[in-house]
C-alpha cells in the first residue's frame, strides 16, 4: 500500500518501489480493494524480497522507509552515500482477525495512516 500512496502523492518526486523481508506470494486482496477505494490501482504490483537492492538487481535506493516495526528489525543496512532510513511501525493489515468486514477496517485505518504519515515525513 505504501508503494502505491507514495506513486500517488509524489508521482514526479520519489521513484517507489517496494520489497520486503519476508514478501508474500501476491499483492493481499484486501490491500488492492481498500486502495481501489482510493482510485489507486495496486493489482499490478509483485511483492519483491529485499534482496533485490542488495544483490545489485537494482540500484540501492535514497530513503529505506519500513512500514512495519518487524520488517525495521529484520532489515538489512544499506551502506552508502546518502541514504535515508526511516521506520514507520504500522501494523500488518494482513495480521487482522476477525469477518471480512472487521479486517477491511484495519486495511483501511492502516491504508489511512501511511497515507498520513507520508505525507507528513516526506512534506507531501
Amino acid at each position: 500500500m505504501a508503494e502505491g500512496l507514495l506513486r500517488n502523492l509524489a508521482p514526479d518526486a520519489y521513484e517507489s518501489l517496494s520489497a520486503g523481508s519476508r514478501p508474500a506470494e501476491a499483492v493481499h486482496p484486501m490491500a488492492i480493494a481498500v486502495m481501489q477505494e482510493l482510485e489507486i490501482d495496486i493489482s499490478a504490483q509483485q511483492p519483491k524480497s529485499i534482496e533485490i537492492f542488495l544483490t545489485g538487481e537494482q540500484p540501492a535506493p535514497n530513503i529505506v522507509i519500513s512500514v512495519c516495526a518487524k520488517a525495521s528489525e529484520e532489515c538489512p543496512a544499506f551502506t552508502g552515500a546518502e541514504v535515508l532510513s526511516m521506520s514507520l511501525p504500522f501494523d500488518d493489515p494482513a495480521d487482522a482477525e476477525g469477518d471480512d468486514e472487521e479486517k477491511l477496517t484495519v486495511f483501511r485505518r492502516v491504508r489511512d495512516e501511511i497515507r498520513e504519515t507520508l505525507q507528513q515525513a516526506l512534506g507531501l
